[in-house]
């Protein structure tokens, strides 16, 4: 398993300050924003369709800290790391499912750690 993607979540007051502040911040760097859902996440990459780093808005209470995403070989992966890691003590923060919102074949799951940080187990191959 290698790293997919890693963000951060804060609070919507501090979000599109902060997203001007990574575009300038990481253009020497070959980074830009990729792909956006407005007002909620901005994803920042080198190339197009391609963004390993995110960041979010999201109030307080719901939890704002690290988000961590795994590539699963599989979608039985995904759905062992979510079983494992809710009987690990995790909190449960998207069960194991497609997420079409971010594309076809994006099948995910969610648990928040035992400290808050949202940890993710995500395969993109389709399923036969």
């Amino acid at each position: 398993m290698t790293i997919d993607h890693v963000g951060f979540a804060v609070s919507p007051s501090k979000f599109e300050s902060l997203v001007s502040w990574y575009i300038t911040a990481l253009a020497p760097l070959g980074y830009a924003k990729q792909m956006e859902f407005p007002g909620q996440a901005v994803g920042f990459g080198p190339s197009e369709g391609e963004a390993p780093f995110w960041i979010a808005a999201r109030e307080e209470e719901k939890g704002v800290g690290m988000h961590l995403a795994f590539r699963a070989k599989d979608h039985e992966t995904v759905d062992k790391f979510y079983e494992e890691a809710i009987k690990a003590g995790g909190t449960c923060n998207g069960k194991p499912g497609l997420r079409a919102q971010y594309h076809p074949n994006y099948y995910g799951a969610f648990v928040l750690d035992p400290v808050g940080n949202n940890v993710e187990v995500v395969d993109h191959t389709p399923k036969n």
